[in-house]
C-alpha cells in the first residue's frame, strides 16, 4: 500500500508499507540539486555574457574585421568569469541547503510514522472490548492533546 502526499508546491513524500514495517523514501536528491545549481549559474553567466557581447558590438567599429566574432569572444569571456566567480559559492550553499532539507524531511517522516503507529494502537485499543471506557477516553484524549500540540493535559482522577 502506498500513501503519497497531494501533489502541490511541496515535494511529495512517499511512504510504503511492507507488512508491518513502513519505509520512507527521501525526496531530496543531492545530484539534482547540484545540477540545478550548475544550470542556474550557467544561465546567469549566459545572460551576462550575451549582454556584454551586445554592448561590445556597440563599441567595436562597424568596419572592423570579424566584429561579431570579437564581440562573441568578449561575451564568452564574461560568461566564463561569471561562472568561475559564482559557481563555487552556489555549489556550497546548495549542498548545505540539501543536507538541511534531507534532515528536516527525515524528522518529518519519522514524526509522521510515529503518529501513525500510535494512532493505530489507540484505534486497536478502542475496538478492544476488554479495555475499560475510562482508559480508552484517557488514551484518546492524550493522543488528541499531543496531536494538537498542547503541552498541558489535566486528567481527572
Amino acid at each position: 500500500m502506498k500513501i503519497q502526499a497531494v501533489k502541490s508546491y511541496s515535494p511529495s513524500v512517499k511512504f510504503t508499507s511492507n507488512g508491518e514495517k513502513s519505509q520512507y523514501e527521501n525526496p531530496i536528491n543531492r545530484k539534482t540539486e547540484k545540477g540545478l545549481s550548475i544550470l542556474g549559474s550557467a544561465g546567469t553567466g549566459a545572460v551576462l555574457g550575451a549582454t556584454a557581447g551586445g554592448i561590445a558590438t556597440c563599441f567595436i567599429k562597424e568596419t572592423a574585421k570579424h566584429r561579431y566574432a570579437k564581440a562573441g569572444m568578449i561575451g564568452l569571456a564574461v560568461m566564463a568569469a561569471t561562472m568561475a566567480l559564482t559557481l563555487p559559492a552556489k555549489l556550497y550553499n546548495t549542498s548545505v541547503r540539501a543536507f538541511t532539507r534531507e534532515k528536516e524531511m527525515d524528522v518529518f517522516s519519522r514524526d509522521r510514522e510515529l503518529k501513525s503507529n500510535l494512532l493505530t494502537e489507540v484505534d486497536k485499543e478502542v475496538k478492544d472490548e476488554e479495555v475499560p471506557l475510562e482508559e480508552k477516553i484517557n488514551h484518546y484524549a492524550t493522543m488528541q492533546m499531543a496531536t494538537n500540540g498542547s503541552g498541558l493535559l489535566i486528567k481527572g482522577a
